[in-house]
């Protein structure tokens, strides 16, 4: 993570962290690339939100290390932004972050494709020099949960009848 702190400092300017329209849409890319959805709530007044996309998410985009390990999306909320969500609803982005028990900005969650969270919420930027630390464990938590509940019922079948016949 602290290679990433560095690319912060050297390029601030950098992609910018995509702000989602279509929740199925992005749900259908995190099945076809096996995973999970790091979704974050963030408001425009918000200055934890500008350190947390300047210091962590900008520098997670641009190092690429983490293009197989996450699809990172960002909600704006306290802009009246409408968007689709999971079900192909179209729903106001407050609303959504209260179907989330989102209060407080930021606000990161970690969703399969159907919107089901796979880690615990992490919510504010309480320390900022392990909030990276933080981050990747709570992907790898994720990743984790999704190829768990994902695996293939082949799998589990072959792994039993091996498991009875040995």
């Amino acid at each position: 993570m602290a290679a990433l702190l560095v690319a912060a400092s050297a390029w601030a300017g950098g992609p910018a962290v995509p702000v989602t329209r279509n929740l199925q849409a992005d749900g259908a890319s995190s099945t076809q690339r096996g995973v999970p959805i790091m979704l974050v709530f963030s408001a425009p007044d918000c200055r934890y939100c500008r350190l947390l996309d300047k210091d962590f998410l900008k520098p997670m985009l641009i190092s690429g290390d983490y293009t197989n390990k996450v699809l990172i999306r960002k909600v704006m909320i306290n802009n009246d932004a409408t968007l689709v969500d999971f079900a192909g609803k179209r729903v106001a982005a407050d609303k959504l972050a209260k179907h989330y028990h989102v209060q407080v900005t930021p606000t990161v969650l970690f969703l399969d494709a159907k919107g089901q969270q796979l880690a615990p919420a992490m919510v504010g930027v309480s320390s900022p020099d392990y909030y990276g630390s933080y981050l990747d464990q709570s992907i790898a938590a994720a990743l984790k949960r999704l190829h768990a509940e994902h695996r293939p019922a082949t799998a589990n079948r072959h792994t039993k009848l091996t498991a009875a016949s040995g």
